[in-house]
């Protein structure tokens, strides 16, 4: 490994694991660098962790357990989709080692607001009705893959067979940053447009142009690390 090897800490999104990461990581370890990619508790192979009790400081603990247990420093962290708002936890509580976030097709939630806030209501309501039916609110099932972006019929049914439900109480919990997203640390939006994914269009209207955020525009869907992932590590290895 290169004296100029960086570290990545990748998040996954809700209903995945960090299996979906693979195909990227394996790109950022060709190219020199140490990629993490850590499952958040009770998803993925640790899905016979979900409980009522899992929420969102569950996953911001995952990650600067990662962090402080690995001692990492200097750290491009990587959230996608629902682990946007994960990683926006972490810039929180651990600013320190931190260089860079990159958010992929990412939710974003300010201070003091909700996952499920920012949602399209419509989509906030079904999901609440599907974790209510499903599992009496412990979770909420995962939907069918193809609404991640994905055309190829194997990353579909790779995608399909590895999701798991994902713990309900991270939807409504109000977040609290202690300041606005990021603590100051440079940020970068990777925007997927092809497709796009309806529920985010209106984060990313929040966002774009806003000063203090990059924003840069991806030929891939929702699921960029699945389906585009040669072009999702050369963007990410731009910032290595």
């Amino acid at each position: 490994m290169s004296a100029a090897a960086a570290t990545f800490v990748l998040v996954h999104g809700a209903w995945h694991g960090g299996w979906c990461w693979r195909r990227v990581a394996e790109r950022l370890a060709a190219a020199g660098h140490r990629a993490y990619c850590p499952t958040l508790t009770g998803l993925g192979e640790r899905a016979h962790l979900l409980s009522r009790a899992v929420d969102l400081d569950t996953h911001v603990a995952d990650i600067v357990g990662v962090l402080e247990a690995e001692e990492l420093d200097d750290v491009v962290l990587v959230g996608h989709s629902y682990g946007g708002i994960v990683a926006s936890g972490v810039a929180a509580r651990a600013t320190s080692r931190i260089r860079r976030l990159v958010f992929l097709d990412a939710a974003l939630v300010e201070d003091g607001e909700r996952w499920s806030q920012i949602l399209p209501p419509e989509t906030a309501a079904a999901r609440r009705k599907a974790a209510i039916d499903s599992s009496g609110g412990v979770s909420i099932p995962p939907p069918d893959p193809a609404a991640f972006g994905l055309a190829d019929p194997r990353d579909l049914a790779w995608v399909g067979r590895r999701l798991t439900p994902h713990p309900f109480a991270t939807f409504d919990q109000t977040v609290r940053w202690g300041g606005p997203i990021g603590a100051g640390l440079p940020k970068v939006y990777l925007d997927c447009r092809d497709p796009v994914y309806p529920a985010l269009e209106a984060v990313k209207a929040r966002y774009r142009g806003r000063p203090g955020w990059t924003f840069e525009t991806l030929a891939a869907g929702h699921d960029a690390m699945v389906g585009a992932p040669d072009e999702t590590a050369r963007r990410l290895l731009a910032y290595a």
